[in-house]
């Protein structure tokens, strides 16, 4: 008996009276929320309107979640579609079973169509939301905890994973916690993509494409590490071949963008400049909070109070010259009267 390991949970899913509460779906929940959370904060830093994040990730996620499901059953189609089995069962995504690789790719597409119906770009939007989906990851993984999946080889580490669980083939033993392994990675990803994008200011879909290409190099070897059952292509595991191929179209995009696009997007989202809170004059130099105005043009100016626009503005202009010009002649007429 090892003395020292993760131990796994007993039960991946709790009953509240007839409704089920399950590990996998809760930590799937939790990391949309982050990246959510995350990317709106990034993406307000970047000059975009608070909120966005969210609508765009309405289209998102659902395309994410069924792109995830679908690359799973494509590639272990056996798990549903042989002899013995249920095709029903390729239904149940809350028993786990979604791919990264089809979330990514199909929740692109809909982060896309959303981007579009939103006008923005979406380079910019994938850069705002990078690291939010490499921590998403990282708590989406502990609900592969809670079904006790996707684990490593045997072993007799500190940290090994305690298997209970008999059932779909398991062998309950002391083995590597993969699952761990690869959620730790995300995080460094996750931090790994907001150092450079400070640093070096990625823009253009770069700071994406680094979450990319750094999450495929971990991928790589904890996938190597896997036990449970894969396709095999030349004797390395069929994501383990994804991962080498998504990491290079990654690393091609990154260098060939910066020679192309260099900097980043000096606009995320238009006309978002226009709804900054009274008293912000960002950009404007020599001019303070209170006495900057926006006139109805668009236009920063000094002036303290608010400018009228069109007929009105040019009725006042034409007033106030109608007045100084009677003035002017009031002057006059003074003048001359005092000489006689």
């Amino acid at each position: 008996m090892e003395l020292a390991y993760i131990p796994s949970p007993s039960h991946g899913v709790l009953y509240l009276g007839p409704i089920p509460l399950r590990g996998y779906a809760f930590c799937i929940i939790i990391g949309v929320f982050v990246a959510v959370w995350l990317g709106n904060k990034r993406w307000i830093a970047r000059g975009g309107r608070s909120g966005t994040v969210a609508d765009i990730a309405v289209w998102a996620v659902p395309f994410g979640l069924v792109g995830g499901r679908l690359y799973h059953v494509i590639t272990d189609y056996e798990l549903y579609f042989s002899d013995g089995r249920d095709w029903v069962d390729a239904f149940k995504v809350w028993e786990g079973g979604l791919g990264i690789w089809g979330a990514i790719a199909l929740g692109a597409l809909g982060a896309w169509i959303g981007a579009r119906r939103r006008g923005v770009p979406m380079p910019a939007y994938a850069d705002a939301v990078a690291p939010g989906i490499a921590f998403a990851q990282a708590i989406g993984r502990w609900g592969n905890w809670f079904n006790q999946e996707l684990y490593g080889r045997e072993t007799h580490v500190p940290w090994a994973l305690h298997i209970t669980s008999a059932e779909g083939g398991r062998v309950p033993g002391y083995y590597h916690p993969t699952f761990l392994y690869e959620s730790l990675w995300c995080v460094g990803v996750g931090f790994l993509v907001i150092w450079a994008d400070r640093r070096f200011k990625l823009g253009h879909g770069r700071a994406f494409a680094l979450y990319v290409a750094a999450y495929c190099v971990g991928r790589g070897w904890i996938e190597y590490m896997r036990v449970d059952d894969a396709h095999h292509i030349l004797g390395l595991r069929l994501n383990d071949w994804t991962a080498l191929i998504v990491f290079l179209l990654a690393v091609t995009y990154l260098v060939v963008s910066s020679k192309k696009r260099p900097g980043r997007e000096a606009v995320v989202e238009p006309g978002a400049a226009d709804d900054l809170p009274d008293g912000s004059a960002d950009g404007v130099p020599g001019v303070s909070d209170e006495t900057a105005d926006r006139d109805s043009d668009g236009v920063r100016t000094a002036a303290g109070g608010e400018r009228k626009a069109g007929p009105e503005r040019e009725a006042e202009t034409g007033g106030k010259d109608a007045e100084d010009a009677a003035g002017g002649a009031q002057d006059g007429a003074g003048s001359v009267t005092g000489k006689s």
